[in-house]
Order: C-alpha cells, then structure tokens, then sequence
C-alpha cells in the first residue's frame, strides 16, 4: 500500500527536539498502524525522519515486539524492501461503552479488532449493575478471545457527560447516583489495570481517526447518534476538546436556534426517534429492520425528513465555523437509516449552498456501532504507545501535573 499524500491523508511529522526518542517511535508506530503495511523507505518519507533513524526506530519497535517483518514488495529494481506491519497480539485492551439504554464491553487486539464482545441492553443501567456485568463478563472474554491476561495494558470507559442529569425520556430518578459515581472503580475488579475515561462521543471520535475515515480525512466533525445526541470535533489529525473539555456537544443546541426551540437531540436521536414512532403507533425496534412495513417506512421517512431540517442549522455552523473535510455520522442508528439521514442532511445542505462558503459532505461514519467501546479501547493504546499531541511542548509544572 503506497502512502497517499495531500489532503487525503494526515501528515506525521517527526521531531529532533527534547523527548524526541520516544516522540519519534510513537509517530513511526503510529504510521504503521495507519499505512497497515509499509517500508522503512515509506516511513521516512510519511514521518520526514532520516533513514537512519527509522532504522534505528524500527529496529527498537521490532525488538519490543510491536511490529513484525511481512515479507518483501516485489515490483522495483535491487533488492525488494521489507514491509513492516503492526504485530496484532503486541498487547490488547478493554473498552467498556456505558449509555443510557445498553452496555457494551470489548476485547480488542493492538490493531483495535475485537477478539470478544459482551452488550447487554439495559434502559438507564445503575452503577451497581455496570459493575457486575463487567466482573462476570471479563474474564469469559479473556478466555474466549485466548490471549494472555499480562498483556492487556489497559481499560478505557467511555460515557456521555452528564450522564445522571440530563433529561431524557424515562429517566428515574435513582439514575442521578451517576453524578457521583467514581467510574474507574466500576472497573477495579477483577484486573488491576489503569483506566481512561473518556465522552462516548469523543471516543467514538478517535476510534474513527485511527481506523475509520480518519485515516484519509484529517479534519472531520463527528456525530454520535444515541440515546441522546453528541458530536466530536478533530482537526488535522488531533482531537479537539475545547477550553473545558465539551466541544462538540451538538445535541444541546436549540433547533432553529432560538432558545424556545427543543434542544436537536429531542429529535435527532434514538430517543427522538422512539418518541416520533410511539406518536404514530409504532415501537422503535419497528425502525431497527430494514424490512419495515409501509407504514412504518412512511413514518420513518418524516422522521429523516424533520430530523435534517433541524440539523441544517448546526451543520451550517460546523462548516462556517470548522470547515471539516467531511460530517461523520456514527452511533446506535441502523445503517440504513444513517444513510437515509446522511442522504437528507446533503440534499438540504445543497439547496443551502449559495449562502455557505463550504459544505462537507456527511457519510456513514466507517466504523460499527461499537465505535465509542472501540474507541475507549484505543485510550490506553493511545497514551501509552501512540502520538501525543501536545507532549512536545509540555512544561515542567504540566508534566508534574500530568503525574500527580
């Protein structure tokens, strides 16, 4: 696979400053990963290292157990270059995606594939049984998937904000316990591994950056359909949080933009979506099938139809604001129906382009519907072996700070 270059594909960009060893073989790594196979000639020219250096890297990565020689490309002149690719059982990782309506846990390998998956739909599940279903569910997983336990380097959770109080249909009142909940002590047992803790959203986000569309679009505005309704913002290839760490939050803005308007996620949502069904008649599983009777199809059509006009407002915003390669739409929504919405958002958008400097085209996002259990998996993966935006220019109080 020969990198592809401009704006089709982030640039990794290596670095001789302070902490650059340990910089450049993350940045290396990370472009293996991305590439999925690839010479130490590619390397050089995709992370802007000297070919020395990747020799020395590669040769590190290599006796770490990281990477693995995958044979030689046949095709060009002398002696054919060896490709290098990700060694899938270097390590593996746990993400735990908690929402609203369902649970979901993954077992994944370091190229992020799932080796063993665990969901349960629960509506508005306590911490309590989030607890238990992870302790009674792991270590089938880990036995299932047939690896060893010592090389799993991590557990990431990923979560909606403001879980226990935002009001959506249904929601007891004992839900509210989430508010003050230590999450990572959910899953303290029974391995004794450090946990990341990330928006459900954002996750999704980054799990889309490193195996999805990310690899090809380096700026994109990502969209979570669930329960509720979140969003992920990255720009050139690093996720965007924002001053308190809540960009990307779409669902709480207002339809039509006015403040007596309903919040977007009362509609655009799996929640929104139930309640439009339930007004004509129907149930949401009714939607969940591609066969759908006719008048659930009617039905589901005024659905896509009402749910693009009010996400015209904020997807105008995105692209005047952002100006992103593409809209990813990802979540619990049947594909089907995220393509019919998909479809619907561009057409409104078209007929908007006159007033737009730029519109983004929106797609199914690439991965499944795990994308935020996928995601948070890739957390530890992340901080421990993998690009770090920022960790160049660290200073020496963040630094301490970071290891408090």
């Amino acid at each position: 696979m020969t990198p592809e270059s401009g704006r089709t594909r982030p640039r990794l960009s290596g670095t001789n400053l302070e902490r650059a060893a340990d910089h450049n073989q993350r940045v290396t790594l990370h472009a293996i990963r991305v590439g999925g196979s690839l010479t130490r000639v590619e390397l050089a020219g995709i992370t802007g290292l000297t070919a020395p250096a990747i020799a020395n890297i590669t040769r590190r990565l290599l006796q770490d157990g990281l990477i693995v020689e995958a044979g030689q490309r046949r095709g060009g002149r002398g002696q054919p270059p060896t490709k290098l690719e990700i060694r899938r059982d270097a390590c593996y990782s746990i993400g735990v995606n908690i929402d609203r309506d369902h649970v979901t846990i993954v077992l994944v390998d370091f190229s992020a594939q799932t080796l063993a998956r665990v969901s349960e739909e629960i509506a508005y599940a306590l911490p309590d049984q989030v607890r238990a279903l992870y302790a009674r569910s792991v270590e089938a997983m880990i036995a299932e998937a047939g690896i060893d336990a010592a090389k799993i380097v991590g557990i990431g959770v990923a979560l909606p904000d403001d879980l226990g109080s935002v009001d959506l249909p249904g929601r007891p009142a004992a839900y509210a316990e989430w508010e003050t909940t230590d999450i990572a002590a959910l899953v303290a047992a029974p391995l004794d591994l450090p946990v990341f803790i990330e928006n459900d959203a954002a996750a999704a986000a980054m799990g889309e950056m490193q195996l999805g569309h990310g690899q090809r679009h380096n700026s994109f505005f990502y969209l979570l359909i669930s329960l509720g309704l979140g969003g992920g913002l990255v720009i050139d290839g690093n996720y965007v949080r924002g001053a308190d760490g809540r960009s990307g939050e779409i669902g709480f803005m207002h339809a039509g933009g006015g403040d007596d308007e309903p919040q977007i996620q009362t509609l655009v949502s799996l929640s929104g979506l139930g309640r439009h069904l339930e007004a004509a008649g129907f149930a949401l599983d009714d939607a969940m099938r591609e066969d759908m009777t006719a008048d659930v199809e009617a039905s589901v059509a005024r659905w896509v139809e009402q749910a693009a006009r009010q996400l015209l407002p904020a997807m105008s915003a995105v692209n005047c604001l952002i100006n992103p390669q593409s809209v990813l739409v990802g979540g619990r929504l049947p594909r089907h129906l995220v393509e019919r919405l998909a479809e619907a958002v561009n057409s409104a958008m078209t007929r908007h382009a006159s007033y737009l400097p730029a519109i983004a085209p929106v797609a199914r996002a690439e991965l499944s519907e795990d994308a935020p259990a996928v995601g948070a998996a890739i957390l530890p993966f992340s901080h421990f072996l993998l690009p770090k935006p920022g960790a160049l220019w660290k200073t020496a109080d963040s630094a301490a700070a970071a290891t408090a």
